[in-house]
């Protein structure tokens, strides 16, 4: 689909030389446009230029979109001089618009979240404030001590930020359709907080963008189609706050020290599980981590909201981790599958795989 709209760009581009051939004369075409002249003529030309510079642009993963506006509106101009001949090329003009405007939506979509998640890095690093006591370690129950240990946390208990890179597919609803997508996503473990970037391709032409957040304890969940149309758009209600805490407590297992943090505590329930509550301005949340024999995670379960309006109910979301690996000392789960146990059926919704994980970075990926 790419490398079509790249051709159609250059397509459209050529067509525009017969403007310039005309005013020229540099050839004989059949169906002529009339009445134009070189200076006009030569306006054709740098149109035609133009269009393909934007293809190589588009191509390039530059800002194309503000040259395609720029060209759109010149080549319609030349268009409307010579519509009974050239009317047909309005039909491409209006393609592309609507392509660069999505990109452009997307685009500003992006620097949103990226300017957050500036802002997710920036208050990490600039924190003096460490809520991790001595006795907080002691005082775990065993089998998470173990996990700890097991892990790699107990030697690198001073991350105070994250920032990863993931792939895998979702899915909205239990009979929709796999969609793959890929994200990335940055934490404030001090101040227990994350931003969550996501593109998620539908098909070659359907694709969404998406964020994810936890700031001041307060959530926010925004889905764009093509940059431009809300599809989710949910923040400030105890619904969705709830949710996005949770979403940390679980992703935890991706940083263990978070859990010496004074804002999770630990009750053990038996030797190979133990509850975790989160406490973030005066609203609680929980969960059961269970573990194996060795001290390796294997889920995560928790009441949580299935939605985000104040009318959802509660449902059991259900984390299992699938494989491990090691970052930078640390072995984590790395391959995931998210679950909504509901009533009559299990949805499974989410399979996610972390591919780059950094602690204690100080920019976003490039």
């Amino acid at each position: 689909m790419k490398y079509a709209f790249a051709i159609l760009l250059c397509i459209h581009g050529i067509i525009h030389l017969m403007g310039f051939a005309k005013a020229f004369y540099l050839t004989d075409i059949q169906q002529q446009i009339l009445g134009i002249s070189k200076p006009i003529g030569f306006l054709w030309l740098v149109t035609f230029i133009l269009f393909i510079v934007t293809a190589i642009q588009f191509l390039t993963y530059k800002k194309w979109f503000y040259l395609a506006h720029i060209v759109v509106a010149v080549s319609q101009i030349l268009i409307i001089m010579a519509w009974k001949d050239a009317r047909f090329g309005t039909i491409l003009n209006f393609i592309i618009l609507v392509v660069s405007i999505a990109s452009l939506s997307t685009y500003r979509f992006h620097a949103m979240i990226d300017n957050e998640s500036t802002q997710i890095l920036y208050n990490a690093t600039r924190s003096t404030h460490n809520n991790i006591s001595k006795k907080n370690f002691k005082d775990l129950p065993e089998i998470v001590k173990k996990w700890m240990q097991n892990s790699g946390g107990t030697d690198h208990i001073k991350v105070s930020s994250v920032r990863l890179k993931q792939q895998g597919e979702m899915r909205m609803k239990p009979t929709s359709k796999w969609m793959s997508f890929k994200a990335d996503q940055y934490f404030d473990v001090t101040h227990a907080s994350f931003v969550w970037k996501t593109h998620v391709h539908e098909n070659h032409v359907v694709n969404m963008v998406g964020r994810d957040k936890l700031v001041n304890g307060e959530g926010a969940m925004l889905i764009k189609l093509f940059g431009m149309f809300p599809v989710i758009n949910a923040s400030k209600n105890y619904q969705i706050n709830s949710g996005a805490m949770i979403r940390y407590l679980a992703e935890t297992c991706w940083f263990p020290s978070a859990t010496l943090h004074d804002y999770i505590t630990w009750e053990g329930i038996d030797d190979t599980s133990a509850r975790a509550t989160f406490k973030q301005n005066n609203l609680s949340v929980s969960g059961v981590f269970s573990f194996n024999t060795e001290g390796d995670l294997v889920s995560f379960k928790a009441e949580r909201y299935y939605g985000g309006s104040e009318d959802a109910k509660l449902e059991n979301w259900y984390v299992e981790m699938v494989s491990y690996k090691t970052f930078h000392g640390i072995r984590i789960p790395n391959k995931s599958k998210v679950t909504w146990q509901l009533e009559n059926t299990d949805f499974h919704w989410l399979t996610i795989e972390i591919t780059d994980l950094d602690y204690n970075p100080i920019q976003l990926f490039q």
